[in-house]
């Protein structure tokens, strides 16, 4: 068979476990620049499904698509030290304040663009909003048949892939046609650590809002190096109607973020003999848990 298009949609995301009091700005919005950032964990999963394609067909190519700022691009270039191929960067300041819905429809129209393809593939939820929402709205958008909660992609054959789902009391497999638009589940595998051939190669890669911020000639680098070029696309790009964007084209309001803490409290060790097992539905029942 020959080698497959895929998108890969990755988000760069603040890390919800260093949440301060300055995480939300007077608008509602989450305050990013005072967030550590990470590449959102189950978008990492899908990665990995990606690359295992990748690596049963030859010729296949993986194009990573992110909206975000410019530093978004950092995730672009940590998916192309694992393999990825290319990346394309949404950023504009037009885009700020997008909840689910106008994500969705600023990434399918970038889809639309690099069309054509053969799967579409992202994490589950992204940690900063456990939404789960994208992946299924921008399937919608752009007409094409989804497959949610993948833990494993079994096969690609003849147009059709099939794909193992976890659920929440068990496991289904299901197969979709080709082009197809497919969430992955956090119990799929971990992705792949860093390729040391394709760090080397791509530790030069940027975006062109950050060769402008260094001193290097980066129109000779484009042209001596093009596969370094993390592109970038804005509204006018993507041809994007302005009222669906950013505040608002997004009906979803943050009212407020808290930080939640859980600490741990003193434990008990019991066996499985029937007196601590008599003890410990005693005292469940004793404070309430239970009864």
């Amino acid at each position: 068979m020959k080698g497959l298009k895929i998108i890969v949609l990755a988000k760069q995301v603040p890390d919800t476990r260093n949440v301060g009091k300055d995480a939300m700005k007077a608008d509602g919005t989450v305050n990013r620049a005072a967030l550590p950032a990470i590449f959102n964990p189950e978008d990492l999963n899908a990665l990995e499904q990606a690359l295992r394609i990748k690596d049963k067909y030859p010729g296949t190519t993986i194009t990573v698509l992110t909206m975000g700022p410019g530093r978004a691009a950092e995730i672009i270039r940590e998916a192309m030290y694992r393999g990825a191929d290319d990346g394309y960067l949404l950023t504009d300041r037009k885009f700020a304040g997008s909840d689910t819905l106008a994500t969705s429809y600023s990434i399918s129209l970038a889809i639309r663009k690099l069309s054509p393809f053969d799967i579409v593939i992202a994490g589950r939820q992204a940690i900063d909003g456990d939404t789960a929402q994208v992946g299924p709205q921008v399937a919608e958008k752009l007409g094409l048949p989804q497959i949610t909660y993948a833990e494993d992609i079994l096969s690609v054959k003849k147009g059709v892939i099939t794909v193992k789902r976890r659920l929440e009391r068990g496991v289904e497999t299901v197969a979709a046609p080709m082009p197809v638009v497919i969430t992955v589940h956090s119990s799929a595998p971990e992705c792949r650590a860093r390729h040391a051939k394709y760090t080397i190669k791509y530790k030069h890669a940027r975006s062109l809002s950050e060769l402008q911020d260094t001193s290097e000639d980066y129109l000779q680098l484009q042209k001596d190096r093009p596969y370094l070029l993390i592109r970038e696309w804005g509204i006018d790009d993507i041809d994007a109607d302005l009222e669906q964007l950013g505040l608002s084209g997004s009906p979803t309001k943050v009212k407020k973020i808290e930080n939640v803490v859980f600490t741990s409290r003193e434990s008990k060790v019991l066996s499985a003999a029937d007196g601590d097992i008599e003890y410990l539905m005693k005292e469940l029942i004793d404070n309430h848990t239970i009864g």
